[in-house]
């Protein structure tokens, strides 16, 4: 079955979703693009020669292009607060909908989405990407098998110095709200636990090029007595992390190491005497799929397949808005400096 797809804005996230397409033969035969929007024609009509998107509808008003196209599935890619209105214009018009993060810019709009998208019957899913990738499913894997124990701690540094220019260097607590969430999500979902508690204390290092909340530190509490922290900073450079932060994570039995790049360390508790017990390394097991390894275009084509099956994707918003609750809850309790309890 055909899918047909319109996209809403087309600046430089879009590109990687259009690659996505363009770069997997599944995802190319089974979704059209048939329409583009974004505020400025001319990007639109760029980003449609770039991708040979030859004869698709090119306009400014999503609306529109909606009656005019009748699309299946409305690609989200809008920067964060024009989420709300896109979404529910996709929704109104029958689409399901795939977002770019974060879900929405409050935990009231997310709220409201999640609302719209039942009453409506369709999905709105959020692109996830840094999920699909090889290290977060080996971990995911490892710790499901109980090869560590019973879980106790994650622990994650995500130190880099990225100057993209434009929006972001004027957002309001930026790692919070447009990195922190990658990594959020992802310890969610390899503990399998949920978040509960948060006390986080955010600042603007001196030389920082951002406007606002360049770094930060977090402490959260997690179902099952699990903690899991976070120590944060994009205007560090000099020795930076990897985009996936490096991980340090507990369990009764061991430890697990991952840098966020391809090394993996781990080792379990075999000695049962002396100061320190002795260890033994254990490998790392490969992930249960090979087809939740390739980012955007897994996260894509588990949401094609959801919308055949009539499941819920992965990162439906009803997962999601747990992840996106954690930044509020984060960014709530840099501004009252204290414990905050999440609740989605």
């Amino acid at each position: 079955m055909t899918y047909k797809v319109v996209l809403c804005g087309c600046g430089a996230m879009a590109k990687g979703w259009l690659k996505a397409l363009a770069d997997t033969p599944a995802l190319e035969d089974c979704l059209t693009v048939v329409g583009l929007v974004d505020l400025d024609r001319t990007v639109a009509e760029t980003l449609s020669r770039e991708f040979n998107l030859h004869g698709v509808a090119i306009s400014t008003n999503l609306d529109a292009v909606l009656s005019e196209t009748k699309p299946d599935i409305l690609f989200d890619i809008v920067v964060p607060e024009a989420r709300r209105t896109v979404v529910a214009t996709g929704l109104a018009h029958g689409c399901h909908v795939l977002s770019e993060k974060p879900m929405a810019v409050s935990l009231v709009e997310a709220r409201e989405l999640r609302e719209l998208a039942e009453i409506a019957g369709k999905l709105h899913a959020v692109v996830q990407n840094r999920r699909y990738i090889a290290g977060i499913r080996r971990i995911r894997r490892m710790i499901e098998d109980g090869v560590l124990g019973r879980l106790t701690g994650l622990h994650c540094d995500f130190f880099l110095g990225p100057h993209f220019g434009g929006f972001r260097e004027q957002m309001d607590h930026v790692l919070l709200l447009d990195m922190a969430i990658h990594t959020f999500d992802a310890a969610r979902f390899v503990s399998g636990k949920d978040p509960l508690a948060v006390y986080c204390q955010e600042h603007n290092p001196p030389g920082s090029w951002y406007r606002h909340g360049a770094a930060a530190n977090a402490i959260f509490e997690l179902s099952d007595d699990v903690v899991f922290t976070y120590r944060g900073s994009w205007c560090a450079e000099g020795s930076p992390t990897s985009w996936e932060s490096a991980w340090r994570i507990t369990g009764t039995m061991g430890t697990l190491l991952w840098d966020g790049f391809d090394r993996f360390e781990a080792n379990i508790v075999t000695g049962t005497d002396g100061f320190f017990r002795g260890v033994t390394r254990v490998g790392i097991p490969m992930p249960a799929n090979e087809a939740d390894l390739h980012g955007h275009a897994s996260v894509i084509g588990r949401f094609v397949a959801a919308i055949r099956t009539g499941d819920r994707p992965e990162t439906d918003g009803s997962d999601n808005i747990k992840s996106l609750a954690m930044v509020f809850g984060a960014i709530d309790s840099a501004r009252h400096g204290k414990r905050v309890t999440i609740a989605a």
